[in-house]
């Protein structure tokens, strides 16, 4: 994995501007601390951060390619999981290779199949390819938005970048937010708007779009969507087909010239990649797999089981530990590292995050990162699946809004009345209804499973992508590559199909998956009730979470002060987070998580010395 920063100016010599593009690559040494390069041309430069994950010498970047009197530059951010696949059809096509990396490979298949390079890609990435001779540059997103690519455009400028930190190393580019911005964060944050970098004028290609910009200026344009049509296999055939396209997905995301580890909670999810890709290292002669795992100090004694989460993790991990000969590591985190994490965290995203959610990550990959480089995780499996509340509780089916986010009113209520003309709720309404007529419909279809649709088309493109952008940068920032096996796009255009009752097999969330992976799991393991991600119950976490907001509700150089109100927000820091009343986000940010989620707000401006205007 990789960080990718560039500047295009068609109309002026940038070509000096030498000291500019390496203050901008800088600001991604974490996510590549092993190689940088810079490529330099009278219009564009382009810089790279390198982690050597597979071919160190061949893989080296930017990587330029001559073809004729053409010449093309890519710089990129990822991995192609059907590398070998393409190789072997660009060879029948007469290309010639250098080396091994999947970089060479992706290069030559633009340079032969152009924009619908694209169509061809299995795996996760963000890339930029500069044509010298048409003075073009393509850049494309991964389908399910795993790897970040955030732009922007000032009068004749063109930056991107796989962090928004590295566009505003660009003296152009300042940390403005206006309005719209703080409807992203306080209406929809942690969660963004697809394409939406919340500073003014900053952007994210949305996943499964390519962007195209030349003297014409950018064209956008999606190239891959989900499709709705009739699910044609009976139940067995379709649990076979499950399984078959998750093992594979699996087993192609093992490919690493680098130590490769798995995250490992005792939940089916990360307990199904473990034990596949342990069984893979024993066939293939490979030594003992090692998994990971997270819990906090003390968290023992203070866990209270909920409906959200309903067991912890431990005597799960020790089964699967057992199951498949596992070296496991249980990292265990002190709630005083959690809260002073909090910066880190945001500091990683650029943004406010999920509080100590965010943090505790951080951590985690931080530790893993001693011993591996690279690490397989969950994620994505309950979007695609089933496997929240809110697919099976009457009362979230039927919301007219976002089911994790049903706390705009309480939201509203924090914002300073300087602030009231922003309409929170119409805002957030419109962003919901937005996303549901772009659910594609299948003809004949019930309302109820079409309502169904509509749900898990709301949380593959919102919910998960909050996950994919939460696991990028806490990851990255510890120079650590994660990938998601269960966002292969093959298993989601597959399952998207399915039928609920089918997903919903045996009244048990994600019940297909579950039948799925009969015989790869314990029956333990299979039948454990999810439970998600966890987060720390000791009670001085709340303490040092209202310390510290009551410091900055103290302070009067706290930028925060100048758009929250503040006797509201210390109503909420005196009850602990109670008097806010409702989970700020999701399952897991309730009362003291809605505090550290002002205390991110709060760092965030204070760190990009963020400036707040008035549209």
């Amino acid at each position: 994995m990789c960080g990718i920063v560039g500047w295009i100016n068609l109309e002026e010599n940038i070509m000096e501007k030498n000291n500019i593009i390496q203050a901008m690559v800088s600001k991604l040494s974490r996510r590549g601390p092993d190689d940088n390069g810079v490529y330099r041309e009278k219009n564009v430069l382009l810089g790279h951060r390198r982690l050597v994950v597979v071919d160190p010498e061949g893989g080296r970047q930017p990587m330029t390619r001559q073809l004729g009197d053409k010449i093309y530059t890519i710089i990129y951010n990822g991995e192609l999981y059907n590398t070998e696949e393409l190789r072997k059809e660009l060879k029948e096509k007469g290309h010639h290779f250098h080396a091994y990396s999947d970089t060479e490979v992706l290069l030559i298949s633009y340079i032969e199949w152009g924009v619908d390079c694209v169509k061809k890609f299995n795996g996760i990435y963000a890339f930029g390819i500069w044509d010298s001779s048409k003075k073009a540059l393509f850049m494309a997103r991964d389908p399910l938005g795993v790897k970040p690519l955030f732009y922007t455009k000032i009068g004749n400028h063109f930056m991107f970048a796989s962090e928004i930190k590295a566009l505003l190393a660009h003296p152009l580019v300042e940390p403005v937010v206006g309005e719209e911005g703080l409807a992203e964060i306080f209406g929809l944050g942690p969660a963004r708007s697809p394409g939406n970098g919340v500073y003014k004028n900053i952007y994210e290609v949305p996943p499964a779009y390519w962007l195209l910009y030349n003297d014409e200026g950018y064209k956008i344009k999606q190239y891959w969507q989900l499709e709705s049509k009739e699910h044609e296999e009976d139940f067995d055939t379709t649990v076979e087909h499950v399984r078959s396209l998750i093992v594979d997905a699996i087993e192609r995301q093992l490919v690493s010239d680098v130590p490769i580890c798995t995250f490992l909670s005792g939940g089916v999810d990360s307990s199904a990649i473990s034990s596949v890709a342990a069984n893979a290292f024993r066939r293939d002669g490979k030594e003992q797999l090692n998994t990971y795992s997270i819990d906090y100090v003390d968290n023992a004694l203070y866990f209270k089981a909920n409906e959200y989460q309903p067991n912890s993790d431990g005597v799960y991990i020790q089964i699967m530990k057992n199951h498949i000969g596992s070296k496991h590591h249980n990292i265990v985190i002190d709630t005083p590292q959690l809260f002073k994490a909090l910066e880190e965290a945001v500091k990683a995203s650029d943004l406010p995050g999920m509080a100590d959610i965010d943090s505790s990550l951080y951590l985690f990959c931080s530790e893993v990162r001693k011993k591996a480089t690279v690490a397989l995780s969950g994620e994505c499996a309950d979007e695609i699946f089933g496997g929240y509340p809110w697919f099976t509780r009457a009362e979230d089916i039927s919301a007219n809004t976002f089911p994790w986010a049903k706390s705009i009113k309480e939201r509203k209520t924090i914002i300073s009345k300087a602030f009231n003309h922003i309409d929170l709720e119409s805002y957030v309404a419109a962003k919901y209804e937005e996303t549901i007529k772009e659910v594609p419909r299948l003809d004949g279809e019930s309302p109820k499973a079409h309502r169904m649709r509509e749900l898990f088309y709301l949380n593959q493109k919102w919910f998960m992508i909050t996950l994919l952008n939460r696991k990028d940068r806490m990851s990255m920032a510890n120079s650590l590559e994660v990938r998601v096996p269960y966002a292969d796009y093959r298993l989601v255009e597959y399952v998207w199909n399915v039928p609920w009752e089918m997903k919903y097999y045996n009244r048990q969330e994600k019940g297909l998956l579950r039948k799925a992976l009969k015989g790869i799991l314990p029956d333990e393991v299979l039948e454990r009730k999810k439970s998600p991600y966890p987060k720390t119950h000791h009670p001085a976490y709340l303490k040092m979470v209202q310390q510290r907001m009551k410091s900055i509700l103290q302070d009067r150089t706290s930028p925060l002060l100048d758009i929250i109100d503040i006797k509201r927000v210390m109503e909420i820091v005196e009850t602990g987070g109670a008097a806010f009343g409702k989970p700020w986000f999701g399952q897991l940010m309730t009362g003291p998580q809605v505090l550290a989620y002002l205390i991110q707000v709060n760092a965030w401006m204070k760190e990009y010395n963020v400036k707040v205007i008035e549209n």
